[in-house]
């Protein structure tokens, strides 16, 4: 079996890249896909250990987009970690997250709590701090009781200390992909809750801007959520992805390769993504 989205500590996830490298080979993995928010800098880490491993790593992404106000993700496989014109976008993405967490820093000094992006980027080295980082440093710091309270009160959209980050637009988004020779899938489509028949004009429109497919295969999805988006992509002709978007303890409901318990990827879906990519 194979997992297509997953999180390490240089995004919001809890495991490191190598840690990752070391779970997916005790569950069993063949091979997985490394998907961090806005950022590749994992790869440098997994890639020595998947190697050792004799497990597959799939070099990804997850690019995080909105479109008519909707929070959409687009996940890229096989991305190039040295195409210069995507590096330079994703230190723009990085500049953007580095302004608002200040921001959030700001208000939440506000409201009483020590706590510094210094602190954050000292018990975070490396990582692309996201909110995930922030309610783990003020619960580990005793100043909120839970990892729930913090986005409950504070971090959850419109709390009082959250700040809304500059996003692109999902078909800019794919563009990225690609110019770093990479495939587009359109991550999650469940989340986004859209009625179908929206929810299929907008992935036509994705489609018409290079989008490749769908992650049909996804831990939140209903057994009639996955003929849903399986039937969208053989219509529309495009691919099928699948993934836990595991994240270790900040999401420990979510299992790697397994999700919530019950999810199978199998590895022939890989084989056309790789055609997609120019890999096989």
């Amino acid at each position: 079996m194979i997992d297509l989205h997953v999180h390490s500590t240089e995004s919001d996830g809890t495991d490191t890249p190598c840690e990752l490298v070391t779970l997916a080979k005790q569950v069993g993995l063949h091979a997985f896909a490394l998907t961090d928010h806005d950022t590749i800098g994992g790869l440098k880490y997994a890639r020595p250990a998947a190697k050792e491993a004799g497990i597959e790593l799939i070099p990804g992404i997850e690019l995080s987009t909105d479109y008519e106000g909707k929070e959409v993700h687009i996940l890229g496989y096989y991305i190039d970690e040295n195409n210069p014109d995507f590096l330079k976008h994703l230190h723009t993405f990085v500049n953007s997250r580095d302004l608002r967490n200040e921001k959030m820093t700001v208000l939440l000094q506000k409201e009483g709590f020590a706590i510094t992006m210094k602190d954050l980027y000292r018990e975070n080295p490396e990582s692309v701090i996201t909110r995930a980082h922030f309610a783990k440093y003020l619960v580990e710091h005793g100043m909120v009781k839970d990892r729930e309270t913090v986005f409950a009160k504070y971090l959850g959209d419109g709390c009082r200390c959250y700040v809304p980050r500059e996003k692109i637009d999902p078909f800019e988004a794919i563009r990225l992909i690609r110019l770093a020779g990479g495939v587009a899938f359109f991550a999650h489509p469940v989340l986004c809750h859209m009625n179908f028949d929206h929810l299929k004009a907008f992935i036509l429109e994705l489609k018409e801007h290079g989008l490749t497919g769908i992650e049909a295969i996804y831990s939140a999805n209903s057994p009639g959520d996955e003929r849903n988006f399986c039937q969208i992509a053989k219509e529309y002709d495009l691919l099928i992805s699948g993934g836990s978007d595991y994240h270790g303890a900040n999401k420990p409901y979510l299992h790697l390769g397994t999700g919530k318990g019950g999810l199978l990827i199998p590895d022939e879906i890989l084989i056309p993504i790789k055609k997609a990519a120019g890999v096989l």
